[in-house]
């Protein structure tokens, strides 16, 4: 294992400049000395990137090796984890297998999930399944590929569209976010799995609730907003360090309704109600918009991104590079450390350097996925990682119940 991941991270650092390297070093000593000291760690998570990069499955295994302590994510992660992160399709065209054209995405495909014959006998047992669709599916000619789990695949995706509905009743009824009661069925290596097993809060953000179809909306509807930022507040005034990975709109994250010390909390803190602040935490991002660092660089010289705010002006007319708001918030905190660079050579180099130093063994570590460990990681992630299951989700809930 030890020579495994060696390798992966000789590739690793190939792919990235000097000074990425020394930063990933100087963020890996920030979450070591957080841990050391009883600290905590919390990651933001975006969609795509974060699932085919393996990063998602990668927080999971440090989730379960106890240095990762909380993470938020977006719906559509959520409904992927769903399906088992990653699963392998056959796409043929749609309208040979009867489908009418004007529901079919563009290109006129259509997905058949190769699943194991348990995770279908399953679905059966709950849902309605076109076998005559199926049986047409199987024998047509398509393109087999693996992509992001569920989705538009059949019958996965419709399933997983339909069992959200009673996710989200069942959530309800027991005073569960969407995400703890989804966990509670799947596989521990995805990350609202692991957080079920452990206890640890997986949260997805309000501005990150619009994805994954009918999966997100009842994820919205399940808690109020009010609830799901008072809760992502929690996480995030609890970590010592939060890292940032493939997220954007992040301003609205870190810096939310309670965040006092850039100001928007601050009349929640008037009336007296619960808040916390970015003062004194490590805010690390890992991001490939080089403006990002430049926007950093700049305010780091002079105050620039600052001052524009103490004078009132737009902080999008002082930079002559792309900004993006989140870059505002990051730019100007005292502890904050980007790292440019591919999330698919930055994490395996992270959780390497912190499970080394803290003496953890890694169960898994995630590569780069255009490279043969990558390649080989994501075919293990299809392999290993399961669909979430209605009836092991039953059984955790009536365990909470006590029943």
């Amino acid at each position: 294992m030890k020579t495994e991941h060696a390798a992966v991270a000789a590739l690793c650092r190939e792919r990235l400049e000097e000074t990425t390297l020394a930063r990933i070093d100087g963020a890996v000593g920030r979450i070591v000395a957080a841990k050391e000291c009883g600290g905590k760690v919390a990651v933001v998570t975006g969609s795509g990137p974060n699932i085919h990069e393996g990063v998602t499955t990668l927080l999971a295994g440090l989730m379960r090796a106890g240095i990762v302590d909380g993470v938020s994510t977006s719906s559509a992660v959520v409904s992927h984890e769903m399906g088992g992160t990653l699963d392998r399709v056959k796409r043929c065209p749609g309208a040979p297998l009867g489908l009418p054209p004007e529901i079919l995405p563009r290109g006129g495909e259509f997905e058949l999930t190769l699943m194991s014959p348990e995770t279908l006998a399953e679905i059966r047992r709950h849902t309605q399944v076109d076998e005559g669709l199926l049986a047409r599916l199987e024998a047509a000619e398509g393109k087999t590929i693996i992509k992001a789990a569920g989705n538009l695949g059949y019958p996965v995706g419709l399933w997983l569209e339909r069992l959200s509905q009673e996710i989200m009743t069942l959530a309800r009824g027991e005073g569960l976010s969407f995400e703890e009661a989804a966990g509670l069925g799947a596989d521990p290596w995805t990350m609202i799995g692991a957080g079920a097993e452990r206890g640890l809060p997986v949260i997805v953000t309000v501005p990150q609730l619009i994805g994954g179809g009918a999966v997100g909306l009842n994820i919205g509807d399940t808690i109020s907003l009010r609830e799901r930022a008072t809760r992502l507040s929690r996480m995030l005034g609890s970590a010592d360090v939060i890292i940032e990975s493939a997220v954007a709109l992040t301003q609205e994250i870190h810096d939310g309704p309670f965040e006092r010390y850039t100001g928007h909390g601050m009349w929640s803190a008037w009336d007296g109600h619960p808040t916390y602040s970015l003062e004194g935490k490590t805010l690390v991002r890992v991001d490939l918009d080089p403006a990002l660092d430049q926007v950093c660089a700049v305010e780091r010289s002079g105050g620039a991104v600052q001052r524009a705010i103490a004078d009132g002006l737009p902080k999008t007319k002082m930079f002559k590079v792309p900004f993006r708001m989140e870059m505002s918030g990051f730019a100007r905190h005292e502890g904050s450390i980007p790292l440019i660079g591919d999330i698919g050579a930055v994490w395996p180099l992270i959780a390497l350097g912190v499970s080394e130093r803290l003496g953890i063994e890694l169960e898994f570590l995630s590569a780069p996925q255009d490279t043969d460990p990558g390649r080989a990681m994501r075919e293990w992630i299809v392999r290993e990682v399961k669909p979430v299951s209605r009836e092991k989700m039953l059984r955790g809930m009536a365990r909470r119940a006590g029943g």
